[in-house]
């Protein structure tokens, strides 16, 4: 965990060496916190079922392919009989089976060999693991696997069933060369001379390659990689990896002793207490037991430093993936500087793919429960991705030593986000179902539904008749579910809560990055795009960092091309506003033809199906425009030419935001600020193109189409996504496999496909890798927040969706797409050097955003700051200081106008009523504006100013209280640092010793 930059010596000096090394070893344990690498079993990447591959290739099997010797299927034998094999056996009790070659149908079951030594070794490990708490869960596999075999029968039928549950294709055909890496190419490729240079350097850089061709196409040719213990420890130096050295121990005193007293009472009380159902069994799922363990960047000099029981398992599969990946990156394949790396033989077409393998099934035939998981894969897909999993807490420990730390902080991100909707889920409900409850007591609800003698001008210019108030009761009743005494509080509470969400989830990030050892972890230096060397490959100049000359763009280059990308992005926004600008026509004109409608249902409602067809309408154009911003997103990144990957990945990432952020809600800001507020009076109504009248809002205020858009928009989209993100995949591993039982007409039915070649089957993981994970659930923390006081469902809804979006992503990461590499980060987004990912600094914009549009909500869309002015300036409670609903009688009344209907132009006499605060016929200012409308109107500006200042005030008061980091972190990382030092000197201490002592020499306790 923590980098040792000092020298021993010299820490010696400093110390005085005063302190005794053996008072620090003996001191107390406190409870271990979690820590995702092991100590002493480092098998947690290689569980015992995987482990049970042939050493040796069969010659005679009951399921064969002929043509192709890594084909064989793997069989299980029942006894384990002790007998000389070589030491490439793997770790286990009985690990070092090995399945002979002569198996009949009718015969018995031949005996497995098993390694003395191994078995003897195992036993060493297993009696030194027994120190700590719990068991790692590589023993919890070994322990299930024996009591399957067991409990097993010997019948050839369950024989069979065990052989079709355990992965195999995941070595190279000698049996024990794992696979790190596979790479695919087709055989009518023409770049065979790059092929054979990049291989060929390859080897010469320590990798192990291995050919074979696809059993289904042909065409296609597999190279397996495979990493040896030499060439691991080398680039496992270069590239910095911190590994596990030694046992933590933690220095206690007598408050921590009394806290620990105390801490074991709760733990005993909580023991008799159910337990928590949302909890992951530990016991099935042993990778969460909590392993303590201090790490130190790897290094060959000081290899006795580490606790290495097997170097088969020493690194997991997930950091030798990462390692051989850095070597591909590397690699030349011609001569020239830029001549390097997987990605540019991926562009130009020498490669088709490239990708880890999954470390086997993701299914078996038995229960894991009674037979154990066969690997890491199975153990995701069956406490995490299964939606019978939905209620429980992610394995994170699991899913980031599988995925890596980049994916295991997409889905704690996530998953932090989701438990923290809980709280305001829970009010924006009960806000609702306050609204609900108490509807019929509404002063103004009551008073529109008694109206029916209150005649109301025309809704439209040509087809419209007068109709009376009280036909819009239901409306009125509706819009209160929405609009009461509880959005103000709501509305205060979703800012704060996005505060508390964001610095919370700083808290949360350093303790994980602390358990993942991301604390010392800095990116290296990245790599060149292979176009940006493309286009600058003239000019070059040193970089301050590598001191090496490079490529480099010319500043009014770099800023007449950022120009042209602005220039698009204004582009593309005009073009939104443009399909608003259409769905506003569209609805003012089927307004006067809904009105006339022969269907009575729709002419009595055409406000609501004009709103409502208008909403389908405009998230189909929604949709559609999505399609073109990627592609248009996408030119212009390309065209800025960024320098490094995580340019442009951040470039297109802010274009994809803007892009869709004004798509997705600008339909939603002309319905919440524009819908009615310039449509004019009877009489003398606004026209677009002096032919349609523009809208006015419903006598019961505009809020109403506000939750309409903003509900529709936001269930369907959630459903689209999710269509896309599950079905879309599901249809092309379909097609996949059809295509393969096609072509594979003269290969025997029973015959498994190797797992390359499963892999290869599955869809690669999305081009843009979680920019779009992320971007759908920062639209929705949009929706969520920023029109939050016109619909305070959305929180709900966005809950029940993540629910299903955790799992929707854990199905489609284990089971649909290949395996992605595994890489690092220390925030949400991409991996980038500073603290906050460029996902977290467009959550706080949209934070504050949320508060400026929450507060103009309330004050313009509502109808809050007009029943407030009524009530404490004109209603019968006037100057009296309080609030009531009594106090709103007659305030229906006192929101409408007279107009004369003789002003019509018709023989009509008498006057209708119309929505605004305007002087009526018979004054001398007809038609003006009351001194009640600008009442109202300083109103509602002082309220944004208020309510915007006390939340920014609240908000950076809870900032500010809420350190990013725990107190009780920032002490154990201290501690950490010191301990560290001093088990380094001790370590390299009793190492000189041993090697004095062997050579007969006298030792000392003390430096030599």
């Amino acid at each position: 965990m923590v980098h040792h930059s000092r020298s021993i010596q010299s820490f010696r000096q400093q110390k005085g060496m005063n302190t005794s090394i053996s008072g620090i070893i003996h001191e107390q344990p406190l409870t271990p916190s979690r820590r995702s690498l092991p100590c002493l079993a480092q098998s947690q990447t290689l569980p015992i079922n995987l482990n049970k591959q042939p050493l040796q290739q069969p010659s005679n099997q009951k399921q064969t392919l002929s043509a192709e010797p890594s084909s064989t299927s793997v069989c299980c034998e029942k006894d384990i009989v002790p007998d000389p094999v070589p030491d490439e056996c793997v770790l286990g009790y009985n690990s070092c089976q090995q399945c002979h070659s002569s198996i009949s149908p009718q015969g018995p079951l031949n005996d497995c060999v098993a390694c003395l030594d191994e078995v003897k070794e195992w036993s060493a490990i297993e009696s030194e693991q027994r120190t700590y708490d719990s068991r790692s869960d590589h023993d919890f596999l070994i322990q299930n696997t024996l009591n399957r075999q067991l409990s097993e029968t010997q019948d050839e039928e369950q024989v069979d069933d065990k052989c079709s549950e355990m992965s195999f294709g995941l070595y190279f055909k000698d049996g024990k060369k794992r696979i790190d890496y596979i790479l695919v190419y087709k055989i009518s490729s023409i770049q065979v001379e790059k092929r054979n240079t990049f291989e060929r350097n390859l080897r010469a850089e320590g990798l192990q390659l291995e050919r074979e061709q696809s059993l289904t196409n042909s065409d296609i040719m597999f190279v397996k990689l495979h990493a040896p213990w030499e060439t691991i420890c080398k680039y496992a130096e270069r590239m910095n990896i911190h590994m596990p050295f030694r046992k933590k121990c933690y220095y206690t005193d007598w408050k921590n002793k009394v806290l620990s007293s105390v801490q074991r009472n709760l733990r005993q009380l909580k023991s008799w207490l159910p337990r928590n159902p949302m909890k992951l069994d530990k016991e099935a799922l042993p990778d969460l037991e909590e392993t303590d363990c201090y790490t130190a960047p790897f290094s060959r000099a000081r290899m006795h430093h580490f606790t290495i029981n097997n170097k088969d398992t020493f690194f997991s599969n997930s950091t030798r993936s990462r390692i051989v990946h850095h070597m591909l990156q590397r690699t030349k394949y011609e001569d020239g500087k830029s001549k390097m790396g997987l990605n540019r033989l991926l562009s130009n077409g020498t490669y088709d793919a490239a990708f880890p393998p999954h470390e086997g099934s993701y299914k078996s035939n038995h229960p894991i429960k009674t037979h154990g998981a066969l690997n890491h894969r199975h153990l995701l897909y069956e406490r995490w991705a299964r939606w019978g999993m939905w209620y429980k807490y992610q394995p994170l420990d699991l899913i980031r030593r599988y995925f890596g730390e980049k994916i295991g902080l997409y889905f704690a991100w996530l998953g932090w986000y989701t438990g923290m909707l809980i709280p305001a889920a829970l009010v924006g409900l009960l806000v609702f179902l306050y609204g609900l409850f108490t509807a019929e007591s509404s002063q103004v609800s009551r008073e529109i539904c008694e109206a029916n003698d209150t005649r109301m001008c025309p809704m439209c210019e040509r087809n419209c008749s007068y109709w009376m108030l009280n036909e819009s009761c239901v409306y009125a009743k509706l819009t209160y579910l929405f609009d009461n005494g509880g959005t103000v509080f709501f509305a205060i509470f979703m800012a704060i809560w996005a505060t508390v969400f964001l610095e919370f989830w700083k808290r949360r990030r350093a303790v994980l990055t602390y358990d993942w050892d991301l604390i010392d972890w800095e990116e290296e230096e990245e790599e060149l795009r292979p176009q940006f060397e493309a286009k600058y490959s003239k000019k070059e100049r040193v970089n301050p960092i590598t001191g090496k000359p490079e490529p480099f763009q010319p500043f009014f280059d770099k800023l007449s091309r950022l120009l042209v990308s602005v220039s698009g992005i204004f582009f593309m926004i005009l073009l939104v506003l443009a399909a608003v600008f259409g769905v506003v026509v569209y609805r003012l004109v089927t307004m006067e033809i809904f009105s006339t409608f022969q269907w009575d249902f729709v002419k009595k409602h055409w406000q609501f199906v004009t709103a409502g067809t208008g909403v389908c309408i405009n998230f189909i154009i929604i949709m559609s425009l999505n399609v073109v911003y990627e592609k248009v997103a996408y030119l212009l990144t390309n065209w800025e030419h960024p320098r490094t990957e995580s340019e442009w990945e951040n470039s297109f990432a802010l274009k994809m935001f803007l892009f869709q952020f004004v798509n997705l809600n600008s339909s939603i800001f002309y319905i919440a600020f524009f819908l009615g507020r310039f449509a004019g009076r009877p009489g003398a109504y606004a026209k677009l193109f002096k032919r349609w009248r523009l809208e006015e809002c419903h006598p019961s205020g505009c809020l109403i189409d506000l939750c309409m858009q903003m509900g529709i928009i936001m269930v369907l989209k959630q459903m689209w996504n999710n269509f896309m993100e599950l079905g879309y995949p599901l249809l092309q591993n379909w097609w996949s496999r059809r295509k393969v039982k096609k072509a594979g007409h003269n290969v025997e039915n029973k015959v498994y496909l190797p797992q390359w070649e499963k892999d290869w089957n599955l869809q690669p993981m999305n081009i843009h890798g979680l920019i779009d994970e992320y971007l759908e659930m920062v639209l929705q923390f949009g929706f969520t927040t920023i029109f939050v006081a016109a619909f305070p469902l959305a929180p709900l809804l966005a809950l029940l969706n993540n629910i299903i979006e955790i799992r929707l992503d854990a199905y489609k990461f284990v089971t649909q797409w290949r395996r992605p590499l595994p890489a690092r980060a220390t925030d949400i987004g991409n991996p980038i050097r500073s603290f906050d990912g460029i996902w977290y600094g467009i959550l706080e914009g949209i934070g504050v955003l949320a508060v400026i549009t929450n507060a103009f909500v309330i004050a313009i869309t509502s109808d809050y700051i007009p029943r407030l002015v009524y009530a404490f300036k004109y209603g019968p409670c006037a100057d009296q200081g309080y609030v009531q609903e009594k106090c709103l009688r007659g305030y229906v009344n006192g929101s409408l106008s007279f107009f004369n209907m003789s002003d019509f132009g018709t023989a009509d006499k008498g006057y209708c009523r119309y929505r605004d605060y305007r002087a009526p016929p018979w004054d001398r200012n007809r038609y003006e504006f009351t001194l009640q409308f600008w009442h109202v109107l300083a109103a509602r500006l002082a309220f944004i100013i208020v309510f915007e200042h006390l939340v920014f005030g609240i908000k950076s008061f809870i900032a500010y209280l809420i350190p990013d980091m725990p107190k009780d972190l920032c002490d154990r990382m201290r501690r950490e640092k010191y301990l560290v030092q001093e088990m380094m000197y001790e370590a390299e201490l009793e190492h000189l010793q041993r090697e004095r002592k062997k050579n007969g020499k006298r030792y000392h306790h003390e430096w030599p």
